[in-house]
């Protein structure tokens, strides 16, 4: 079958490795080699499920067992991974490439047999074309199931880098808090958080897929290194799901804490306000009254009546205050 549009519509590359490992791109028009005669070396093929049709493939049974690939590349992109007669197919997390016109994730759709791994994505994902580069630098990948850690080793390093920028970012909040300036904090720790949550999501479903490689019935079909590779994939995410699950909690307690610094702050305000208030309240009375246009109002043909009512007015405001001091109203700092 030759690796070109017509005969496998969708394909975005077929590599095929030699049993040391390296890695050469097949071109357009070039034969699949047969996998029944491929001694050591195995093949990779990446699709674009939006535009491919590997039906073909599926009822050939080139791929997999034909059930087993039809629901791997169907359209359920919900995480998962299905073990039979020694194939792996899953769906597992992967991040969104950038630029792409869509959220930070996407999803990684795969077979891998013993000779062969077969992926493909709906969106640009990051992955595959990062394990398509280390094979072209000449990278050694010996197996199928040393490219699938591979490409999924790339999204936790990823994910990991992510989780240490928002730590980061974390630490700057927090010194500013301690120091009393939160400024904007508050409107950069939802950001934070959000994309805290949406991390754990992803790994809590990714590590689920690699723990069910690890359970006793899965084994018994896979070979061992493939048990191995899941359980080291399984170990560094559970690792850094931890560490997410960590910043999403210290994100939440920064917010509370930069809520109470808020609230703090507002109730300083409110406590300036209502002193003020109860100060100006009796000269405001004062004048209030002075100023009645009726007849009959005192001091009104007194020369020196400005500045009696000032001098009320002054003494209402001391009395007021002295009232205050003496109910122990104190701010909100005290």
């Amino acid at each position: 079958m030759p690796t070109d549009g017509a005969a496998l519509p969708g394909l975005l590359w077929a590599m095929s490795f030699d049993d040391q490992g390296r890695g050469t791109a097949l071109a357009p028009g070039e034969v699949l080699p047969d996998l029944d005669a491929f001694g050591g070396n195995f093949i990779w093929l990446h699709f674009d499920l939006q535009s491919a049709d590997v039906s073909f493939l599926i009822q050939q049974g080139w791929i997999a067992p034909r059930a087993l690939a039809t629901a791997t590349f169907g359209p359920d992109e919900h995480q998962r991974v299905t073990v039979e007669d020694g194939y792996v197919a899953g769906v597992v997390a992967d991040l969104a490439r950038a630029g792409a016109k869509s959220d930070t994730s996407g999803r990684l759709h795969f077979v891998m047999g013993p000779r062969s791994l077969v992926s493909g994505r709906r969106r640009p994902v990051e992955s595959p074309d990062a394990a398509r580069a280390m094979a072209e630098r000449g990278e050694p990948i010996p197996s199928p199931v040393l490219l699938l850690e591979t490409m999924v080793g790339y999204v936790v390093a990823s994910m990991s880098a992510t989780g240490q920028r928002l730590s980061q970012d974390l630490d700057a909040i927090e010194d500013h808090i301690l120091d009393n300036r939160t400024g904007d904090d508050r409107r950069r720790l939802g950001p934070i958080r959000r994309n805290a949550v949406r991390l754990h999501r992803q790994l809590v479903g990714l590590a689920a897929v690699f723990h069910r490689l690890q359970a006793d019935d899965a084994t018994q079909h896979i070979h061992g290194p493939a048990a191995a590779v899941a359980a080291r994939i399984a170990q560094r995410l559970d690792a850094l799901d931890r560490d997410v699950g960590l910043l999403a909690e210290r994100a939440r307690l920064l917010q509370d804490e930069v809520a109470a610094h808020v609230a703090e702050e507002s109730n300083r305000q409110l406590y300036v306000l209502s002193i003020l208030s109860a100060l100006f309240l009796p000269p405001t009375f004062i004048t209030g009254v002075f100023g009645m246009n009726v007849k009959g109002l005192p001091l009104s043909d007194t020369s020196n009546g400005f500045l009696v009512v000032m001098g009320l007015s002054l003494v209402s405001a001391a009395c007021a205050y002295a009232v205050i001091r003496f109910l122990g109203i104190r701010s909100p700092h005290d």
